[in-house]
């Protein structure tokens, strides 16, 4: 086998890879290298229409990455709804990803009597996101579970929970800390400042 086979055999395992991926914006990276090292292969062997068929499927990722990329921060993107601790709606989708929220938030039950707050983030219709807080005393909330479906788990849009103006002073609270134990926390690029193996938020008074 000569480096060219190599090469297409590499840009073919690539693509394959890419269609294993649960999380929207790796998946759109990993394809675009897949079809970038395809057109190089097809090219050298010169099979012109799957060149012209990656150089679609290229401007199709750039594209879709350029879109997911400018709105990752985007307020606008995403709506934060606040709902009760016990709202069925609620409850089923812990229900439905409880296996990946026990993998991220180990020790995680979810009891609507304790929970003070609670947040479903939204794209569009979909649900992406669910945060829950608890009164912790002295005008802290203690965050209980803060997850993100796989699919959005490189967008962090739990952020906007966070962001969202007065969705924590306007129930006296002045910090925000966050959930014990949480794996891969993205706490400290939003404001929050390290405290120990948590992480806190100062909640200014009117914000």
């Amino acid at each position: 086998m000569n480096w060219i086979e190599v090469l297409g055999w590499v840009g073919s395992a690539i693509l394959v890879v890419s269609l294993l991926q649960t999380r929207v914006l790796r998946l759109r990276w990993i394809n675009l290298v897949g079809c970038i090292v395809l057109i190089g292969y097809n090219a050298v062997v010169g099979v012109w229409p799957m060149v012209g068929l990656n150089v679609v499927l290229a401007i199709i990722n750039v594209v879709y990455l350029w879109r997911m990329l400018r709105t990752r921060h985007d307020a606008d993107a995403y709506t934060v709804l606040e709902v009760e601790p016990d709202d069925r709606y609620l409850g089923h989708v812990l229900g439905v990803h409880g296996e990946d929220i026990a993998r991220y938030n180990p020790g995680f039950a979810h009891d609507p009597a304790a929970e003070h707050s609670a947040f479903l983030v939204l794209q569009g219709d979909e649900t992406v996101g669910v945060v829950l807080a608890r009164d912790a005393g002295e005008g802290t909330a203690e965050i209980v579970l803060d997850w993100v479906t796989p699919s959005h788990r490189d967008f962090s849009p739990g952020e906007f929970v966070y962001r969202e103006s007065g969705l924590f002073a306007r129930r006296g609270f002045t910090r925000v800390l966050s959930p014990a134990g949480m794996r891969s926390p993205y706490y400290e690029r939003i404001g929050f400042r390290p405290q120990g193996e948590r992480f806190v938020l100062e909640v200014p008074a009117g914000r």
